[in-house]
């Protein structure tokens, strides 16, 4: 059987939330990234990486040193998978660009990311997280959409395949 877990960094408790939310579905054990080592990366095979994004399109405070560890790690054959919140309304041109952050790391440790969304049904100006027409993780606005939430999270989450 496959070990999942669900790492969040999160400021005011929304990505926290919906950290344990995606955790309880995927029955995988939640860690704020303040606590992550990298024996819990190593035993996992399957990987949920959330952040909240602040200011100009940045990572979470506590991702700052969770991110090194994510680099530092060998993720080679390990399934990657993001989600981040943010504020379409108020950072319309930087909504969700922390996820970006945590992309290029798993990447530059060898993981397979999966679990990109289109871009569809959002309204925003511009994201770092989107490569190739689609975000690189599941884009969540608790803010100004928090009736679509659930629904995003329910679409998404079969299509990690974990």
């Amino acid at each position: 059987m496959s070990k999942t877990i669900v790492v969040y960094g999160s400021t005011t408790g929304t990505c926290e939330s919906i950290a344990q939310t995606i955790g309880d579905q995927l029955g995988a054990e939640v860690i704020n990234v303040s606590d992550l080592t990298a024996d819990q990366l190593a035993e996992a095979d399957n990987i949920v990486l959330g952040t909240s994004t602040w200011g100009a399109g940045e990572l979470q405070d506590d991702w700052y040193d969770g991110v090194n560890v994510v680099k530092s790690a060998n993720l080679s054959g390990k399934r990657v998978a993001l989600f981040g919140c943010g504020d379409s309304a108020s950072y319309s041109d930087t909504f969700c660009g922390g996820m970006k952050e945590l992309y290029d790391a798993a990447v530059a440790a060898g993981a397979t990311v999966v679990g990109a969304v289109p871009t569809d049904g959002y309204t925003f100006d511009d994201s770092d997280a989107v490569v190739d027409g689609q975000f690189v993780g599941l884009a969540l606005d608790d803010v100004n959409e928090d009736d679509k939430t659930s629904e995003r999270i329910s679409a998404w989450l079969p299509a990690l395949g974990f």
